[in-house]
């Protein structure tokens, strides 16, 4: 494979109506999964009285997952090149998601450990993402720096996995 065919260039802007592939609506529905298994754990926390708690820890997971979400919607919306590269990397988001969502309940009880997981696998598809973009002669110099901002905030994220709950908090924050 040569350089120009990993490339991943802009969409075009005059382009006018184009319809969501299905495989968008599936990293969509993977991404309505996650918060709705935040939104349940959420409904448990407050019926179980743990109210303060389970509203912190919802808007902890549902940040990561929307944060996570608005970046796809965005990068595919000015991107996707529907090739396959591009829909692998789609394929590794949604197991990122996966993951994030069956890492949810835990995370109401303190351990964010596979919710941290799911979204470095997620954030890792966008690294890729980005690099492909640098590779094309319009994605210079913004790119590069888009992959190493996000590979280095993945490298907080499994970091903050180490430190004690205050320290989380703020470094969440």
């Amino acid at each position: 494979m040569n350089r120009s065919s990993l490339a991943l260039a802009p969409r075009d802007v005059g382009e006018q109506h184009r319809a969501s592939t299905t495989l968008e609506l599936i990293v969509d529905l993977a991404f309505v999964v996650a918060v709705a298994q935040a939104a349940a754990s959420l409904h448990h926390g407050i019926g179980g009285g743990d109210v303060g708690r389970s509203i912190v820890g919802y808007l902890a997971v549902f940040f990561a997952v929307w944060w996570a979400w608005m970046n796809y919607t965005w990068f595919g919306s000015a991107f996707d090149s529907d090739d396959n590269l591009y829909r692998a990397a789609l394929f590794v988001q949604v197991g990122g998601v996966v993951v994030l969502g069956a890492g949810v309940s835990s995370a109401f009880d303190g351990n964010f450990a596979v919710v941290t997981i799911g979204y470095v696998i997620m954030r890792a598809a966008m690294v890729f993402q980005w690099w492909r973009v640098s590779l094309h002669p319009t994605g210079r110099p913004a790119a590069p720096r888009y992959a190493l901002g996000i590979f280095g905030l993945q490298i907080g994220w499994v970091a903050l996995l180490a430190v004690s709950a205050p320290a989380k908090w703020f470094g969440f924050a």
